[in-house]
């Protein structure tokens, strides 16, 4: 029966909350070594009027209009970023608050001068996201893993998140050496001919889309955290970027196992009721890996310089 219970009720949610930590978490790397570690807060915020302009469009609230209407506000963001730091020549944290501000400031508006605010586009689905109810009826047992008919009946999050995983992990490897070489060393790599600029911005768009894959199934706050915790709790666990890359995938899978897990039983041992968003003990324990990370880890007084 326990095992019945955790295949409809517990291995999707937590196999997506997975997914999505290693999704964020491997771009996040990068991002963290080129000092754009907040562009994943602001990527996370700014899709709402993506979201509204696409529920305008289509009249329903439903995944793929919504994903794909976030999905050309985080491209938008990532461009205006780019534009007002080129042009302006300003520091990117000063272009990101600028366009930051602007986006979600005009999604609030959108939904104030609309009738969207009716519907479900609020606060709780866009921080938490929805991943206790992710289950799957069709799950009768470990053997509906091998029925087809049984597997057609997952959440459509889970092979969404899966296969947004695979793309960033194509992406890291093809690219690897010039994502490696124009994060350390982007005047070197634009003597060796490689589009540094291009490089970054494909960087931030895998990310863009890593994050609004993520954001429908388990909400900003897991978004922002895996973006930044994982990778950062790595890097001062070592100085190696091959070997920070596996430290980050460790933490986030740490991260969405335990704090999924504490979250249906943590309040149960201590004597509670209810239990508490997955969501936000996922980015609580990440949290808490980073402040462990920071305390002792190997690196930590070397967390500022580059690895190699």
């Amino acid at each position: 029966m326990m095992g019945l219970e955790f295949v409809s009720l517990s291995l999707p949610p937590l196999l997506i909350g997975i997914f999505a930590a290693i999704a964020c978490a491997l771009p996040g790397n990068f991002l963290l070594l080129r000092r754009q570690a907040l562009i994943g807060d602001a990527i996370s915020h700014v899709v709402l009027p993506g979201i509204v302009l696409a529920f305008l469009v289509t009249g329903v609230v439903s995944a793929w209009p919504m994903l794909l209407g976030a999905g050309a506000a985080a491209l938008v963001t990532v461009l205006l970023i780019e534009i007002i730091r080129r042009v302006g020549r300003i520091e990117p944290g000063a272009a990101m608050g600028v366009v930051f501000t602007a986006m979600f400031a005009g999604g609030v508006l959108l939904l104030e001068q609309s009738d969207t605010s009716s519907v479900h586009l609020d606060v709780q689905h866009a921080l938490y996201g929805n991943l206790e109810s992710l289950i799957w009826l069709d799950g009768l047992g470990w053997a509906s893993l091998l029925d087809w008919e049984a597997l057609k009946g997952m959440p459509p999050e889970l092979p969404r998140m899966f296969f947004t995983l695979v793309f960033v992990c194509g992406f890291i490897f093809l690219l690897w050496r010039p994502l490696k070489l124009s994060t350390f060393d982007e005047g070197f790599a634009r003597t060796l001919g490689l589009p540094t600029g291009l490089i970054g911005l494909s960087l931030v768009v895998v990310a863009a889309i890593a994050a609004v894959a993520a954001f429908d199934a388990v909400g900003s706050i897991i978004v922002i955290a895996m973006f930044i915790c994982p990778p950062a709790a790595a890097r001062m666990m070592t100085n190696r970027l091959e070997a920070q890359i596996g430290w980050s995938v460790g933490f986030a899978t740490l991260s969405a196992v335990l704090g999924y897990v504490l979250a249906g039983y943590g309040p149960l041992w201590l004597g509670g009721q209810n239990a508490v968003s997955a969501a936000g003990m996922i980015a609580t324990v990440s949290g808490v890996i980073l402040g462990v990370a920071a305390v002792a880890g190997p690196c930590r007084h070397r967390a500022g310089a580059p690895a190699g």
